[in-house]
């Protein structure tokens, strides 16, 4: 087998959206305002002992340096109900907030409705890695939603959803 060797940036990105991931969305109340970013590079399970997830942020991004200013970070991994929500967040314009149906905790960490997972984080650190930082986050605390709400994938450059096998009896 010969593999290819072409390494531009719009091949990678073709090439890396064959691997399906989870989509985050990391927000937080910053000067009393809602802030957030969203990562299809979130990753649980780097550490049990301390509790630790990650993602990758671009070097270039204006939003992380805000929402790493806040001494909490929500982290709500996006279910099919928030594919929607997804988008918005990620918008470079307008309210990116208006009319979404948010939770926050005493320390600022900003939760977001219809999730599949929440997660309390803290910035614990951050890891130079070519055009991006990887962000390793604390968990301070979790909640799940007991499986009601099925997580969104992107996959293909494009939002997925889960299909529960049918067992015939």
């Amino acid at each position: 087998m010969t593999l290819a060797t072409d390494l531009t940036p719009d091949t990678l990105r073709n090439v890396f959206a064959q691997h399906p991931s989870g989509i985050a969305a990391l927000c937080a109340i910053v000067d009393g305002e809602p802030q957030g970013i969203v990562a299809s590079s979130f990753t649980v399970g780097v550490s049990m002992d301390p509790p630790l997830v990650m993602f990758a942020v671009q070097n270039t991004s204006r939003t992380w340096p805000v929402v790493r200013s806040s001494a909490r970070i929500g982290v709500s991994v996006l279910s099919e109900k928030n594919e929607g929500v997804c988008r918005q967040i990620a918008s470079k314009t307008g309210d990116r907030f208006a009319g979404l149906r948010l939770d926050s905790t005493d320390e600022g960490a900003l939760l977001l409705h219809d999730a599949s997972l929440w997660l309390d984080c803290s910035v614990e650190q951050e890891i130079p890695a070519g055009d991006h930082h990887v962000v390793l986050l604390r968990v301070h605390g979790h909640q799940t939603s007991d499986e009601t709400n099925s997580p969104l994938v992107f996959h293909g450059s494009a939002f997925r959803r889960l299909e529960a096998e049918q067992l015939v009896s």
